[in-house]
Order: C-alpha cells, then structure tokens, then sequence
C-alpha cells in the first residue's frame, strides 16, 4: 500500500491502454475508511491535453448521474502530477468475465431470469442518463456510446451497474465529436448508425443492449467478422438472424422484443430505456 493524494492504493486491478485502475482506501476523521477504485491516467499521456479533457468529461457526465444502476463517481483531482478519478468499488465480475466462467464451467446456457434482471437493470441506468436534465432544466442528451458485455458488472450480490461513461457524449459538451475516420466504442456492440459515424441518440444504446440480450438469450455472438472492417459491414448491410432460429426454447414474445431493440432504422426501434424495460 502506498499513499496517492488523499487515498491509500492498496493493489492495482487492471491497467489498459489508457488509465490504471487501482482498489484504494479512502480515510477521514473518526475512524471513517470506504474501499474506492482510483482510475488515474497513464503518466504518457498526461501531456495531452485532450486526452486529460475527455477523462475529466467522463467524470463530469458520470458525477451527474446518480442511480443504483450506475457507478458512482466521488471525485476527480490532480496528484504528483497525475489526474485520477475516484469512484465506487463494486464488487463482482464484468459479463464478458461471467460469460467466460460458464464456457470454463461448461455451463451452455445463461438462466433466462438472471439474462432479463442484468438488461432490466442496464435499461434502468440507460433511461436515467439519457432522461438527464441540467440544473436549468435542458435535456443533457447522454449517450453511453459503448454499451458492451465489459462496461456491465453484476455484483456479488445481485445488482447491475453501468460503468465507462468515458465516451459518453453529451449534447452540449464542448469536447470535439469522433475525427474522421474514428471510432468510438467496441464495434461489434456498435448500432448501424454509430457504425456509419452517424449522430447518435439514446436509440443507438438500445440497440447496443439488444445485442447483448440476443447473445446472452442464444449463447452465440451476433456480430463477429474476420475484422472490424467485416464486423462493420456486417452491422450495417446483412439481415441478423432470428433467435429462436438458434435456440428454439426462446418465448416468441421475447423473440419480439430483440428484434425490435435491433431494427437498423432507429424510428423503428424502441424510442426510449424505459420502453424497452416496459416490453420486457
């Protein structure tokens, strides 16, 4: 354990291309410690300046939020000169990391109960961002942008957070959208229209929360080309197969509702979280 600003880290979880991610323990006065996760940017890229703005606008829009569905995120500095973000510790496994397991487990099928309680819990989070106002009463017009099966966590006890707004993108934030030729998110979650570099609304994280119910509701991937180029064509110009189609358990009704969460035309999927949640 060694001190970092006001936080002990006690041992590093993971480390990405971007931040590392460390279980810290916050202390105050009489006696007061809560177990924290401290992301702080990698000492390289702290030099870039847009970088360290598209870290600080994560915890801007994440701090807004505030819903059992969603990280927490307490606070955002600077320490020895590197920015950090300091957010709630969950306890529990990504759904990539469940999914995973099962395989090792040989566990062919995710129990329907428990695949409907981890979507219900992301629509539940997804509503609360993309209905978010300012403190003036504007729509703020959050988008995740990178709904996928990593940015899902399931804790030990049941509940299901959100993590990863960090490219979340609000309507009327002042950083600089997608470059050309970029893009943001894990392609094979994307919708048609992020995979076109289009304008997004919360449509387009509905349809990413689709393909994850139809691959936890049929135990196969939707979209996985040879290479991102392949996977994206595959999004945007190929008719998706039908679920019972694989798994003929599937109740026609649910088979319904994913189809509808993955319609290419966003007019023709559900137009808001809650009413995704509301058919499931």
């Amino acid at each position: 354990p060694r001190r970092f600003g006001k936080y002990t880290l006690l041992r590093k979880l993971a480390v990405g291309g971007m931040a590392e991610l460390f279980l810290a323990l916050q202390r105050s006065v009489a006696g007061f410690e809560k177990l924290i996760v401290v992301k702080r940017i990698l000492p390289h890229l702290v030099k870039d300046k847009a970088f360290v703005e598209l870290i600080l606008q994560e915890a801007r829009i994440s701090a807004t939020l505030n819903h059992p569905n969603i990280c927490h995120i307490y606070d955002v500095g600077e320490a020895e000169g590197q920015y950090y973000i300091a957010m709630e510790h969950i306890h529990g496994e990504d759904l990539r990391s469940i999914v995973r397991q099962m395989k090792v487990a040989n566990e062919p099928s995710f129990p329907l109960e428990h695949t409907l309680s981890i979507v219900l819990g992301c629509c539940a989070g997804l509503a609360h961002a993309h209905e978010k106002m300012t403190l003036d009463g504007e729509p703020m017009n959050i988008v995740h942008r990178d709904v996928s099966p990593q940015n899902i966590l399931v804790t030990f006890n049941g509940d299901v957070k959100l993590v990863d707004f960090g490219i979340a993108k609000a309507g009327r934030s002042t950083m600089e959208d997608t470059g050309s030729g970029q893009l943001k998110g894990k392609v094979p979650y994307m919708s048609p229209e992020q995979a076109q570099g289009q304008p997004l609304d919360g449509r387009s994280d509905i349809f990413s929360l689709g393909i994850i119910l139809f691959e936890l509701t049929t135990g196969r991937r939707l979209f996985r080309g040879a290479n991102e180029m392949e996977t994206l064509r595959t999004i945007v110009d190929t008719d998706y197969p039908k679920p019972r189609d694989i798994h003929a358990g599937i109740p026609e009704e649910l088979e319904r509702i994913i189809l509808k969460s993955l319609e290419k035309n966003p007019d023709d999927r559900y137009q808001s979280a809650a009413e995704f949640a509301a058919a499931l």
